[in-house]
């Protein structure tokens, strides 16, 4: 009796100690899994997907991770005309795991409309990489009866308010670009705002709106495709991938240069070795032969630039659209 008491306690015991292990690795499991989605790095989209900015990330996400050794992921948060993905990566916790890819219309385009954004341009964020200068091209809808600047000029005066020109939201290069063309030209356009690259072009390429100014990425394979024109280049020189696409100034308007650019940002205190441990790699991989080529391909220009430097254009620029502004008297939509 004795025997099979004390061989019922023992069984007790070993399935007592068998759940503490089940508990005690289930805990353990967890506590990997944290680490482990800790681990990943997270680039931050403030465009819905198909735009430049979505094509600059995902150029750069699966490199990155080979690069640094641990995964990288893309989210796409967009709204606010960016400032919804913007305003969360300058709220994120400064350790590098939460990264803004960022278009220039929406870090020095929008804060020049709308002083009181939710971020700080210069005080909420630390420069990391360069990934693309983007010169701004001129596209048309085939139905517009142009086939250069000067005819696109002569039509849009000869029919003032009918052009109706997209971008990718108030405060976009696109929207202000075009605001600076229009300053440049006496010529009336209505702007039709979209939230993102990918938005506005469906409906350029549908008619729905007949001009956009934007990087050349998301809208080279229409106009490869005949379903879109393009008619000028807002760089100083052709760019080698659209060799057929002349110039601002060889249309007849020479100072007129808009140039996009995509780069990452990290929140501000984010600590020196984790900003120039992501510098390295995010730089690393912009110089390769693979992510050069596919971004030329498109119409992008690939340039090294040190975090100081970005910041100084990020503040020259910031001082420049906003006299455009001004100028322009663009209010927010």
């Amino acid at each position: 009796m004795r025997s099979e008491i004390r061989g019922r306690e023992t069984g007790l015991l070993q399935r007592r100690g068998l759940l503490r292990g089940a508990v005690a690795a289930g805990m353990l499991g967890a506590a990997g899994g944290a680490r482990a989605q800790s681990n990943v790095i997270t680039l931050v989209v403030p465009t819905a997907p198909a735009g430049t900015t979505d094509f600059a990330a995902r150029l750069l996400a699966e490199p990155l991770s080979r690069q640094l050794g641990q995964p990288v992921v893309v989210e796409n948060k967009a709204g606010a005309n960016g400032a919804l993905g913007t305003q969360d990566v300058a709220r994120a916790r400064p350790d590098g795991m939460r990264l803004l890819v960022q278009y220039s219309g929406y870090h020095v385009g929008s804060p020049a409309i709308v002083p009181n954004i939710g971020y700080d341009v210069r005080r909420d964020f630390a420069p990391v990489s360069l990934l693309l200068d983007a010169p701004q091209v001129i596209f048309l809808h085939p139905s517009v009866p142009a086939a250069n600047v000067q005819e696109l000029v002569a039509y849009t005066k000869a029919n003032p308010g009918v052009m109706n020109y997209a971008s990718s939201g108030t405060g976009s290069l696109q929207h202000l670009g075009t605001e600076l063309l229009k300053l440049r030209t006496g010529t009336d356009m209505t702007h039709v705002p979209y939230r993102g690259t990918g938005p506005a072009t469906q409906d350029l390429v549908a008619g729905r709106v007949q001009m956009m100014m934007t990087t050349p990425p998301p809208l080279m394979p229409f106009v490869r495709e005949g379903r879109l024109k393009a008619l000028a280049i807002t760089a100083p020189t052709r760019h080698p991938a659209l060799p057929d696409v002349p110039t601002l100034a060889e249309s007849g308007l020479p100072g007129l240069e808009v140039i996009g650019w995509f780069a990452v940002f990290a929140p501000a205190a984010t600590p020196e070795p984790v900003l120039r441990r992501l510098t390295e790699g995010c730089n690393a991989v912009v110089d390769t032969p693979e992510f050069r080529r596919r971004a030329e391909e498109q119409g992008a220009i690939i340039r090294i630039m040190p975090p100081a430097e970005i910041q100084a254009r990020v503040n020259r620029e910031l001082d420049e659209w906003t006299r455009v502004v001004r100028e322009a008297r663009i209010q927010p939509e």
